[in-house]
């Protein structure tokens, strides 16, 4: 795995947006951040590869949330670390009606957000760039209703790829070789292009890791943005 840069910062409120341009997974073509300038408001989901068990259904409660999106005049871009190829597969395989969705294997738009690639090391910490085995032994997770309770992301890995058929590809694993520390999240951008939200899993030492914010939350934040 690549050392993890230690100068990645998250973008924060009042920042400006970079242009992305990516590779569309559930259209054709490319998907640029800067087709939504001075037209619509968007939030961008940043997440790691279709091989994150965590990040599956977070793309699928962004895709849930999308009609309400739309409404409030909203449009909304899924971004995954998975090759087109594979990207595609999976989504034939289980559609999400008006996920717009695109390709960044190479992780490109996460350091343009400012999301560091987490580093795992046999026993140093220094969140948000490495973290420890133990430290993340130590992390507790849960999804109700899918896991017995709350327990260690590896063990809750493996119930949940089981539970979802998921088989992982030679693809899923370049990409875990190299970005299974990615760190992910979701950015809400105004009309211009400047961040109005976030929400990541850098802050606090790791608390939020694998972790996602409510939909009242993210709504409130769409109703600020589209006044």
């Amino acid at each position: 795995m690549s050392a993890a840069r230690s100068d990645l910062v998250p973008l924060q409120p009042g920042d400006r947006a970079p242009n992305l341009v990516l590779d569309a997974i559930t259209q054709e073509g490319k998907i640029a951040l800067d087709d939504y300038r001075g037209q619509k408001p968007v939030l961008v989901g940043l997440f790691r590869g279709l091989h994150c068990a965590f990040c599956r259904r977070y793309i699928a409660a962004q895709a849930r949330l999308d009609p309400e999106l739309r409404e409030k005049g909203v449009e909304s871009l899924t971004v995954v670390n998975t090759p087109i190829e594979r990207a595609r597969l999976y989504f034939r395989y289980h559609p999400m009606p008006n996920l717009l969705a695109a390709s960044d294997p190479e992780r490109a738009s996460h350091r343009a957000f400012g999301l560091p690639n987490l580093e795992f090391t046999q026993n140093e910490t220094n969140w948000p760039y490495k973290v420890s085995m133990a430290a993340v032994k130590d992390m507790r997770v849960d999804v109700p209703g899918e896991l017995p309770g709350p327990m260690d992301p590896i063990a809750a890995t493996e119930i949940l790829n089981k539970m979802d058929h998921y088989e992982v590809t030679e693809a899923d694993e370049q990409m875990v070789a190299t970005g299974h520390g990615q760190l992910v999240g979701q950015f809400l951008l105004d009309r211009q292009g400047i961040v109005r939200w976030s929400f990541t899993e850098v802050p606090e030492g790791g608390r939020y890791m694998f972790g996602a914010p409510s939909p009242q939350e993210l709504m409130s934040a769409v109703s600020q943005v589209a006044q």
